[in-house]
């Protein structure tokens, strides 16, 4: 089972022992501090996840999602579903809604999500609810 967390204002998606930065970073980001070599030039306009390769261990900082989806196709339905299109940008609005849909509670720093209808979803219904979510104030 695949995990899905956050670096830097990207996501940051944990498969096997595979990892994937989905979207432009948001801030600064060590990837060397974060366990990883650093993937130089990042402009995920142009593509929009990228594999990274880790040199230690990795700590997928909490809360993260859980999916059943692995590799190469969870890094690109998390493009499809999450990413802004004009900046490829991960929204922050989208990924509060998959960490706490009802919007009432904080997770825990440990919690996991598990959010494998994410995957499940038909892309037009999922399109309904990503465009009412970013059009909202």
């Amino acid at each position: 089972m695949a995990r899905v967390g956050r670096l830097a204002g990207a996501l940051l998606a944990e498969t096997g022992d595979e990892f994937f930065l989905i979207g432009n970073t948001k801030e600064p980001c060590d990837f060397e501090a974060a366990g990883f070599e650093s993937p130089g030039e990042i402009d995920a306009l142009e593509r929009r996840y990228i594999r990274l390769a880790p040199r230690r261990a990795v700590e997928l900082a909490a809360p993260y999602l859980r999916l059943d989806l692995e590799g190469e196709a969870l890094a690109r339905l998390l493009a499809e579903r999450l990413l802004i299109e004009r900046n490829a940008s991960v929204s922050d609005r989208l990924w509060r809604l998959l960490i706490d849909p009802s919007g009432q509670e904080e997770l825990s720093e440990d919690e996991a999500v598990n959010v494998r209808w994410l995957a499940e979803i038909p892309a037009p219904i999922w399109e309904i609810v990503r465009d009412t979510v970013l059009r909202c104030l």
